[in-house]
């Protein structure tokens, strides 16, 4: 079958000049058209028929590389964008872990309060035991030891939740490290990509 012109400007609108020589596969498939049209015997058409099947495969196989490209392009963008969205979500955990060890600073600054209340508390103690005819002074001794325990457990409380803190924030920073680490990789292995693309188009050329 014969090629119109129409079909022969589709292949080329269709077919972009990347550098790769698809321009000139395509001159050379518009003259291989016009010898075609313009042979004398039918064994030079034949030839120039085959001629203009071979560049079209040509053209074809570069467009479908180019659209493979393309779609691989597409495909790491998408990773990229899920990868900056959870990079966000990480620096508002990170965000919320400052707060809460601010929280926690505060709470170590009353524990230790607490702490020196209670040294207090321990040195009265003795002082009262010294006058255990005072019965109001041991009232009063009673009534700052149940508030020496309740002191006590919240001590502990804020304690403990430090502690959680802590180990929360060693593992976050953690996450964040090997997400680094992905990255890290994830451009070496693009920029390799992009290098052995190179050098087979280069050696395509030759």
């Amino acid at each position: 079958g014969s090629f119109s012109p129409d079909e022969v400007i589709r292949k080329r609108l269709l077919i972009d000049g990347d550098g790769a020589g698809d321009d000139r596969r395509i001159n050379l498939l518009v003259k291989s058209f016009i010898k075609w049209c313009n042979s004398g015997s039918q064994e030079e058409g034949y030839l120039q028929y085959q001629r203009m099947l071979s560049t079209l495969s040509q053209c074809e196989f570069s467009m479908g590389k180019t659209l493979l490209v393309y779609d691989m392009n597409l495909r790491e963008m998408e990773n990229y964008e899920k990868i900056y969205k959870d990079i966000g979500k990480h620096k508002k955990i990170i965000a919320a872990a400052h707060e809460k060890i601010s929280e926690c600073k505060k709470q170590i600054l009353q524990a230790k309060r607490i702490r020196k209340n209670r040294q207090e508390y321990d040195a009265l103690a003795k002082v009262i035991q010294h006058h255990p005819d005072r019965h109001e002074t041991l009232k009063q001794l009673e009534a700052l030891g149940k508030e020496l325990q309740n002191l006590s457990h919240i001590k502990e409380n804020v304690e403990d939740k430090l502690e959680l803190r802590r180990k929360q924030f060693h593992v976050l920073l953690s996450t964040i490290h090997e997400l680094q680490q992905t990255l890290e990789n994830d451009e070496k292995l693009s920029e390799a990509e992009e290098s052995q693309e190179t050098q087979m188009e280069a050696e395509a050329k030759q």
